[in-house]
């Protein structure tokens, strides 16, 4: 099946009557014992629940994968998987790269022993220098948030199998519309499944992705134990929102070529970034390995003062953090995703305080665009 037929018809089973045919919710938290001594499918609810499995089910679908697992939330699924790992452990991670895995990888894990390194990830050498002998794993977002920084997957894949690395991809930003790494042959796909799975800004998530038994296990284990799992309702949410997930990243991808294309010919406009983007350096590789630039870009403003009257002035648009929704979000990375990078880190990695991130929706484009052009006048 194609990926639009996945989305809507990956988990109808034979097994299920006439009255549930689709996705119902099964809100039980422990489930009756069929036979003394005979294990059973559903037990407990934490360990399985037959609504969570639809979605992992389908998600593991959509991204080519074996296996896939349902998380609370995007951070809960990075920190069941990093439990794989022990004290002395050495991760290489992107320099521009979500603020909450940076938080947990700087303020959390490294009180456990493990060692972090990050590097610019747009330079493959400067990926093989900073692996040690202690390196278990290479973890990749891309395109990186917010400047949008393209990793070439393929290429950091050949890296770590050199040095017998797992290869860890965050896949948020492109969807398994867009992009599928583990048909590239990376090992671990994750997702904050808030954004472009859930896509109405309505449901907190996570999920992981894997095609080996062995990792399969092992996640399943962290999952199991910690706890930090997707509930009944979100799961049967996040299934209902896939049936259209395709026809939302589309959409918000054609939306933002508009906004973009108004933008950079804006004199308020002084940088943008976009994976596709001429002036990405990354702009072949991103072609290459996804089939778009999806649907989130960033851009400059002279001061300051203008990002603020900017972000006061928005009737369409809403600010506010978080993206992959049907409604255009903007927000200031400095002051809100990137607050845990201290001040000097942030400037000499791009993100200053007059860069702006826009996560497009599926808003008429030219109401976003006159609602842009209002904003910005002011």
């Amino acid at each position: 099946m194609k990926f639009e037929t996945k989305a809507i018809h990956g988990v109808r089973t034979a097994n299920k009557n006439t009255e549930n045919w689709g996705s119902t919710i099964n809100m039980a938290s422990t489930f009756p014992i069929e036979e003394y001594g005979v294990e059973q499918e559903f037990e407990y609810g934490r360990v399985s629940n037959p609504t969570r499995k639809d979605f992992e089910s389908l998600i593991a679908q959509l991204e080519s994968g074996i296996h896939g697992f349902g998380f609370s939330s995007g951070m809960a699924a990075i920190s069941s998987v990093f439990t794989m790992f022990k004290t002395g452990d050495h991760f290489v991670l992107g320099l521009d790269i979500y603020g909450g895995t940076y938080r947990i990888m700087h303020d959390i894990f490294n009180k456990f022993g493990f060692e972090a390194t990050f590097v610019d990830m747009t330079d493959l050498s400067k990926i093989e220098k900073a692996i040690r002998p202690n390196t278990k794993a290479i973890f990749i977002e891309t395109p990186s948030n917010p400047l949008l920084d393209v990793t070439d997957i393929c290429g950091v894949i050949e890296i770590a199998n050199k040095h017998n690395l797992l290869t860890m991809v965050d896949n948020t930003f492109m969807s398994p519309v867009l992009q599928r790494p583990l048909e590239l042959g990376a090992d671990i796909v994750l997702h904050s499944a808030t954004k472009y799975l859930g896509g109405h800004n309505d449901i907190i998530a996570g999920a992981v992705v894997v095609n080996d038994e062995t990792l399969a296990e092992k996640i399943r284990f962290a999952q199991v134990a910690i706890g930090a799992l997707l509930s009944p309702f979100d799961s049967w949410l996040l299934l209902r929102s896939m049936k259209t997930l395709k026809l939302r990243v589309e959409k918000a991808q054609a939306n933002t070529l508009k906004l973009l294309n108004f933008l950079k010919t804006h004199p308020e406009v002084e940088k943008v970034y976009y994976p596709t983007d001429t002036q990405n350096k990354g702009k072949a590789i991103q072609e290459r390995q996804a089939s778009g630039g999806g649907s989130v870009f960033s851009f400059t403003v002279k001061t300051e003062a203008k990002a603020k009257k900017f972000f006061e002035s928005l009737k369409v648009a809403l600010f506010a953090v978080s993206l992959g929704g049907v409604e255009t979000l903007v927000t200031h990375p400095s002051s809100l995703t990137h607050t845990e990078f201290p001040e000097e880190e942030k400037v000499a990695r791009g993100v200053t305080r007059t860069l702006i991130r826009v996560a497009v929706g599926i808003e008429d484009a030219d109401d976003l665009i006159a609602d842009f052009k209002q904003a910005l006048e002011k």
